[in-house]
């Protein structure tokens, strides 16, 4: 009577009923271990680091082991050769070089939008007063160089009286430099923006604003998993759509694990990163937007990456799709639309 009533209770109290997920590990099976790299330390990969926190890939069956590749085409070029089997990372910054003939394809997308800032010098507090001034990127043509020369297209300035100035480094180390007055700007993501804040410096522009099509965190499969175990990348697919489901419901929870990947432990700072990434750009059907994949590769192209392959080349929707054909996102979301 005892085993019966504990069973019922786990029944009811599981965030996706058993028999309305036909993705979990069956009883006896073996679990498989993958190898699932991120790409920078960011409070964007929030999903992944609440489900290895709170054990939410094991009852799909996979242990992950979590590594850390600095920069999208390092990580690419590990996924191509099956170090890693898994790559999350913004695909806005791995689709050029996808684009060019990296091997690999997006199969979720858990963040779809532009979370970055403008944070700049005290000095600085609306476009124009970057004339004259300089903008820190990582380097010549990655995501921080073309995020930042969309904002000066916005404020109606050009590189020749903005300079864009490549200085290497993560967000926090061009935030350094900004700190330091090496440049005066930088295109940074929450919780950037509450450090500037707290230490004096301005948020001039939300890049969210732009209202453009862009894909943040995403889960890439190597081809040799889509080719080999299309059942696998099903069933993480799932994990990361449990994961949305339970970041959304549990935010002290999602919070303790930014804060123990980002080392933080300022209040308003994780919170500034938990309504970026858990509520304003989360993407609950993980569905690629295939308009947007278009449009970087677009990007790309104009922007001199010899581009080999066809937008629908680098991305593969099944496995999302199959998450609302089958079920289970309706009974995940239950009466809220799973549908952004």
């Amino acid at each position: 009577m005892m085993v019966t009533t504990l069973a019922l209770l786990f029944f009811l109290l599981s965030p996706v009923s058993l028999l309305a997920n036909p993705y979990l590990a069956k009883t006896g099976e073996a679990p498989v271990t993958l190898r699932v790299a991120t790409c920078a330390v960011s409070g964007g990969f929030v999903h992944l680091y609440t489900a290895l926190d709170n054990g939410l890939f094991d009852k799909y069956g996979i242990r992950v082991n979590h590594v850390f590749i600095r920069g999208s085409g390092i990580s690419l070029a590990a996924l191509a050769s099956d170090e890693i089997q898994f790559l999350f990372c913004a695909g806005d910054a791995t689709i050029p070089g996808m684009a060019s003939g990296a091997e690999g394809k997006l199969v979720a997308a858990p963040l779809v939008g532009l979370p970055y800032v403008l944070v700049t010098r005290k000095d600085i507090k609306r476009g124009e007063d970057l004339k004259g001034k300089s903008l820190g990127v990582a380097r010549p043509g990655d995501l921080s160089d073309r995020l930042s020369r969309l904002v000066l297209k916005k404020f109606n300035l050009t590189p020749e009286e903005v300079a864009i100035r490549p200085i290497g480094g993560s967000q926090s180390e061009r935030y350094q430099a900004m700190a330091a007055d090496i440049v005066q700007g930088v295109v940074v993501t929450p919780p950037l923006d509450v450090r500037g804040k707290n230490e004096g410096f301005n948020t001039i522009y939300r890049l969210i604003d732009l209202d453009l099509p862009f894909i943040y965190s995403s889960l890439h499969a190597s081809t040799k998993m889509l080719r080999e175990r299309p059942e696998t990348v099903q069933r993480l697919v799932a994990a990361f759509a449990e994961s949305a489901y339970f970041v959304e419901k549990n935010p002290d929870k999602a919070k303790v694990s930014i804060g123990k990947a980002l080392k933080l432990k300022d209040s308003e700072a994780l919170q500034a990163s938990y309504n970026a990434y858990a509520k304003e750009i989360a993407n609950r059907s993980l569905i690629v937007p295939g308009k947007a994949v278009a449009e970087a590769v677009d990007l790309a192209r104009e922007s001199g990456t010899r581009v080999r392959k066809k937008p629908e080349e680098i991305y593969d929707n099944s496995f999302a799709a199959n998450l609302e054909k089958s079920g289970f996102l309706k009974e995940l979301w239950g009466s809220q639309s799973y549908k952004r």
